[in-house]
């Protein structure tokens, strides 16, 4: 792997550019690079693509700085009121995400504009080769680990999480997977994301400019751990939070790891992916829940996960009705699509016996205890406590099959 120095120097050869914008993002590139050197023990696959990772990112930095100077007008773009989903990993974000994307009169990040967010896609005429980019790379993802495209299922043009959009600081979760960098993943996680956040807001108002002002609607479980630093950035920002028996989580979101790490290393050690994710997604919801509790409780919106099964389109006209705003036609008739399109070719995930990643779920369940008593509603009840109307639990609405695959 690359010195920090080099890997800037490139990415200034490669774009004939040299401005990077705030320094903010380079104590992060150096601990992440450092990490890597020391810690991953990549393989050759992994080591070039990790670099073509940095690279981009960088590059990504150079070209919105570049517009900004053509365009300075673009930091006048307004972000009103975006609604975040958040949650714990593999708790039915993906497919909300998903069904929210449906909306005409909202605004996701859809993946291939997450990836190379310059130039705004208002600019692009015919169609935009960032799709087909995207589209490629995914393709050789799924060619080369086939069970990603169940675990982490995706399109170029569908909704995406923060991630890369956080990564431009070089402080997202996501490295943790790509690569072994327990040094890192400790930094971060005490780390302060608010230039983070005030950059993924630079890039949203670039991706913003010269179309129509859409309400936004983003997602990333990372947000559970930084939402006192979000919140600097976005103070009038609404929450939609997603609930799941943590249980049935962290064997989940471990196996994710795992996959994608087996690309890029001869080696993964899964007790380790076990031990990070239970210390990093209890601290997560520690604070999630301190966060509501310090006067921020009615921002948020709640849905449990067997209720999102059970009905879905009921489920996202709540969270509407609570927004205030209405669910068009075409909007449901987007909705009811993308269920049944996915629900009839989605697989069923199995994943490993929890002993394969050393997680005791006797021993997870205290640290989330607080977390369940209050959002985990017990089997057989349609959503978490916080979340139910009056009247009690809402019967479904439709006939749209259960989703047993979604992350």
């Amino acid at each position: 792997m690359d010195d920090p120095d080099d890997l800037l120097k490139a990415a200034g050869a490669e774009t004939g550019l040299s401005d990077f914008g705030e320094d903010t993002f380079r104590d992060g590139l150096s601990r992440l690079i450092g990490a890597v050197q020391r810690e991953a023990g990549l393989n050759k696959v992994g080591d070039a693509t990790l670099r073509a990772l940095l690279l981009r990112l960088l590059k990504n930095r150079l070209q919105i700085e570049a517009w900004y100077r053509r365009h300075p007008e673009t930091d006048d773009e307004p972000i009103e009121r975006p609604l975040f989903g958040l949650g714990l990993p593999r708790t039915g974000s993906t497919a909300l995400a998903a069904l929210l994307g449906q909306d005409p009169g909202a605004r996701s990040l859809l993946v291939y504009e997450s990836g190379e967010p310059c130039p705004p896609p208002s600019t692009v005429t015919g169609p935009d080769p960032r799709i087909a980019r995207s589209r490629a790379g995914m393709e050789m993802q799924q060619a080369a680990a086939p069970r990603l495209k169940s675990l982490l299922p995706s399109s170029p043009t569908g909704p995406h999480e923060c991630q890369d959009l956080m990564a431009l600081d070089f402080k997202s979760h996501y490295f943790q997977a790509f690569a072994h960098v327990p040094s890192y993943s400790a930094w971060l996680i005490d780390a302060d994301l608010t230039s983070t956040y005030r950059y993924e807001r630079r890039a949203l108002k670039l991706l913003q400019w010269g179309g129509e002002r859409r309400p936004w609607r983003l997602k990333c479980p990372t947000h559970l751990l930084f939402l006192d630093h979000l919140d600097r950035v976005f103070p009038d920002a609404r929450f939609v939070m997603t609930h799941r028996d943590p249980t049935e989580v962290m064997v989940s979101v471990a196996d994710v790891y795992a996959e994608v790490g087996r690309l890029f290393a001869d080696e993964v050690d899964q007790p380790y992916l076990g031990r990070l994710n239970v210390e990093q997604w209890s601290e997560g919801m520690r604070r999630a829940l301190a966060f509501r509790d310090a006067g921020n409780d009615d921002r948020f919106f709640d849905l449990d996960f067997r209720a999102m099964q059970r009905d879905p389109l009921g489920q996202v006209r709540r969270l509407y009705d609570w927004l205030g705003e209405p669910v068009s036609p075409g909007f449901e008739a987007g909705m009811r699509r993308w269920w049944h399109e996915n629900a009839e070719t989605r697989a069923q995930n199995v994943h490993p016996d929890p002993a394969a990643f050393g997680i005791d779920l006797e021993r997870v369940r205290p640290l989330f205890a607080d977390y369940a008593a209050r959002f985990t509603a017990p089997a057989g009840v349609a959503g978490p406590v916080g979340a139910l109307p009056p009247g009690g639990v809402p019967e479904p609405t439709n006939d749209l099959p259960p989703d047993e695959g979604t992350t």
